[in-house]
């Protein structure tokens, strides 16, 4: 008998144990869930790696307090890994959100997923960077054309409008990363014929990749006058290879985006100066036209959401600090 009580009492603990722990399970998959009755919105963003989505992320949610609506925010580990976040949109959409608000890692893996969005009703706001589709209902953005010829202006001007110059870019399938190279090339092709551009790489906006890729090609083109990094993990790549070859002070550096290795660059002298984006303003912009297309109301087909140069002068500007992240 006494075998059988000592049985019958780990048996009941083992039991309790399963149900305190189910419990806390189902706790933790009812949080993930959206509260019923109310708008939920899923912001599904293109990584968390950088500073610039944890930015993106607090305009999100400060949009979500004022318009009383639920939201997530989200993003696979790396900005190359396009399948994980697909499977994040599918997820979603499970989820019969309200809205879907997506930063697209390629401008046509999801297009299936946003056909499917249509026939559910549920609008799509894209935001940093957009799809080949016409289904979003708008695009909150920077210019990032516009924005990348203003960067190559800049540098022509620091080389004196000759040289050779090289591109570090995180992406060739997303539109902020065509679209930031482009720019460049483009305005360089039209206004500068005696720059010429003797590489671009893409880094998948990972620093460690971009910073192996600056340094072949520093090696591979001992007279380069200029580099560019079209993202925060690119342009910390381009100036790890700086640091570690020496060449500081040798080679005009422009960057895009902020945080902290990028500021302090740019104080050193190092770094020339970046692009900056409002990426608090992006995550704001993004939920509220969320709201408003579930609503029912009109919207254009592109927010643009702007851009500044940057540069020691006006780094700790009224105009600029706010717009900049460590």
């Amino acid at each position: 008998m006494r075998k059988f009580n000592k049985l019958f009492s780990v048996t009941l603990g083992l039991v309790m144990a399963a149900s305190i722990f189910g419990g806390c399970a189902q706790k933790k998959a009812e949080v993930a869930t959206a509260t019923p009755g109310k708008i939920y919105i899923p912001v599904i963003s293109k990584g968390f790696q950088h500073q610039f989505w944890q930015a993106v992320k607090s305009g999100a949610e400060k949009a979500a307090k004022q318009y009383d609506v639920e939201i997530t925010f989200e993003g696979p580990e790396t900005e190359a890994m396009v399948d994980k976040q697909v499977e994040m949109v599918q997820a979603a959409l499970g989820k019969k959100p309200s809205a879907i608000c997506l930063a697209a890692l390629d401008s046509k893996a999801l297009i299936p997923l946003l056909e499917k969005a249509k026939t559910q009703k549920i609008p799509i706001v894209g935001f940093d960077s957009g799809v080949d589709s016409t289904i979003p209902v708008t695009t909150c953005a920077t210019d990032n054309l516009a924005a990348s010829a203003v960067a190559a202006d800049k540098m022509a001007e620091l080389i004196g409008g000759k040289g050779e110059v090289a591109l570090i870019v995180h992406s060739q399938t997303s539109s902020t990363g065509i679209d930031r190279r482009d720019g460049f090339v483009n305005q360089m092709k039209a206004k500068y014929p005696d720059i010429k551009i003797v590489d671009i790489q893409y880094g998948d906006g990972d620093q460690l990749k971009s910073t192996d890729l600056a340094k072949a090609i520093y090696q591979a083109h001992p007279n380069l006058k200029g580099f560019f990094g079209a993202n925060e993990g690119s342009i910390i790549g381009v100036l790890n290879a700086t640091k570690e070859l020496k060449k500081e002070g040798k080679v005009s550096i422009i960057g895009f985006d902020s945080g902290k290795p990028q500021l302090d660059a740019i104080r050193s002298g190092i770094q020339a100066g970046a692009i900056t984006q409002d990426p608090i303003g992006i995550g704001f912009k993004s939920v509220e036209a969320a709201v408003k297309a579930i609503k029912g109301e009109k919207l254009e087909k592109t927010i643009d959401t702007g851009f500044h140069w940057y540069d020691k002068t006006n780094i700790d500007s009224a105009d600029i600090k706010p717009l900049l992240y460590n």
